[in-house]
């Protein structure tokens, strides 16, 4: 199943990228981390590296390594505004449990 960027969130990407200059989209990714046991990473890349899955959403490149494919599998990256509050949110299927603070994971 793709990785996808909602639209909010690919129109973001694309403006931050444009605002910077350079970068090939947004690379996604999981770390061993908190509470619950992952963590989602979330860096702009200004390459795409061999071993790189790369996605296509809304005109914007999503990149994710293969070690954390399984755990994005399906997953949808938005970019919210609530209040004085916006960021990026993940919605993912494979999300089992998360830890009080929202900050990590376990599929």
């Amino acid at each position: 199943m793709p990785v996808t960027l909602s639209e909010p969130a690919a129109k973001h990407v694309a403006n931050f990228i444009a605002k910077r200059g350079k970068g090939v989209g947004v690379r996604l990714g999981v770390k061993t981390s908190g509470c619950s046991g992952l963590a989602y990473k979330l860096e702009f890349a200004d390459v795409s590296l061999p071993e790189d899955i790369v996605f296509e959403s809304h005109g914007v490149r999503v990149l994710v390594d293969p070690k954390s494919l399984p755990y994005l599998e399906g997953t949808q990256l938005d970019y919210t505004k609530e209040g004085l509050n916006e960021g990026f949110k993940f919605i993912n299927p494979n999300v089992k449990d998360e830890c009080g603070c929202g900050e990590s994971f376990k599929v």
